[in-house]
């Protein structure tokens, strides 16, 4: 037989190292589109899973009957599969993951907090794959014995919601360990395929985009939000700042406007009725996420890139046009099999 020729050789060592992640997901490419807020809703998600990856709707503070309707809104335009992302401190989450099932969704990620076993097991007897964001690795192994079917591990670099480690450090201490259990999917900072390659080739079964995917033309995101993030450099995409170590708020990534220094001043805002006894650090936590929620719909469907939040990540200096879902992939698919190629004799 014939040897392969560079191109076709990487062709196949690409669609190896994916075949896992694919298999897990459903779908030909293993790369699972980011859950962002008003952004992943059933246009930018159905045409991921039409062109072959795999779109992830972003519950968000969605109540159930929301969610229902988005998911049938979401099957009207595809039938491949997709998965609903989750948000652990959501008080209807049972009722979420029922809304799920009802609707036969084939994979439950759950995000922002460590779900409740109970949570996991209700989504596996219903018949749904479980996917679970690990942010350390005593977590990972947590996650897997609980019942997780796969791994997100997403670093800092990430867009909106971000843990403090980032994709490079958590990828040498997770991989190793956990990739042989259960499929781990990388998240954060990527936006090009020779990066995507690099940790396909440490273990991990599949990545996870989300700030690549805004700008894509069946995104519904306002054209002054895209706007924004194509004119965002990585140093643009900055955390917010913790004010007070009594009062532990999530970071959260976003490109610097007007809307970040009111977020500081809303914070200290909180704060001070939490020392007063005003609220408890549950409601406190829970007023903190309704401003980001309100001022990142303000951005994103009414273009208001000022006052509103700009959650990005850091690959967002890679973003630099509007561009179709099937394009953007197929760039990021001949990147990984292009850097294969160079390495091939001939």
């Amino acid at each position: 037989m014939d040897a392969l020729t560079p191109p076709a050789a990487a062709e196949a060592a690409l669609e190896k190292l994916m075949a896992r992640g694919a298999a897990f997901l459903g779908s030909r490419i293993a790369i699972m589109g980011g859950a962002m807020s008003w952004v992943s809703e059933r246009h930018l998600v159905a045409a991921l899973s039409n062109a072959g990856a795999f779109g992830t709707i972003a519950c968000g503070a969605m109540e159930p009957p929301r969610l229902a309707e988005e998911i049938a809104g979401t099957q009207a335009l595809t039938q491949k599969p997709f998965g609903v992302n989750l948000i652990t401190m959501h008080p209807r989450l049972e009722q979420l993951v029922e809304t799920c099932l009802a609707a036969r969704v084939s994979h439950i990620v759950f995000a922002g907090g460590i779900p409740p076993t109970a949570a996991i097991r209700k989504a596996k007897e219903g018949g749904a794959k479980v996917v679970c964001f690990a942010p350390a690795l005593a977590l990972a192994k947590k996650l897997v014995r609980s019942g997780a079917d796969a791994l997100v591990i997403e670093g800092s670099e990430a867009g909106g919601h971000i843990g403090p480690v980032s994709l490079n450090v958590l990828a040498q201490e997770i991989l190793p360990e956990m990739a042989a259990q259960v499929p781990v999917f990388v998240a954060g900072g990527l936006g090009r395929g020779e990066a995507i390659l690099s940790y396909l080739e440490m273990g991990a079964a599949g990545a996870q985009l989300g700030t690549r995917f805004v700008c894509a033309t069946e995104c519904i995101a306002h054209p002054k939000f895209k706007q924004a993030f194509i004119r965002g450099a990585a140093r643009d995409a900055l955390p917010t700042v913790q004010l007070d170590a009594r009062f532990p708020v999530i970071p959260v990534r976003a490109l610097q406007n007007e809307g970040t220094k009111r977020f500081l001043e809303h914070q200290a805002a909180v704060l001070a009725r939490f020392v007063a006894g005003e609220l408890d650090k549950d409601a406190a936590q829970l007023e903190i996420e309704h401003f980001w929620a309100g001022a990142l719909r303000r951005a994103v469907i009414e273009g208001e890139v000022e006052q509103g939040s700009l959650m990005a990540g850091q690959s967002v200096g890679m973003v630099t046009k509007e561009q179709p879902v099937t394009e953007i992939l197929a760039e990021l698919m001949a990147q990984a099999r292009a850097a294969l190629a160079a390495r091939q004799p001939g």
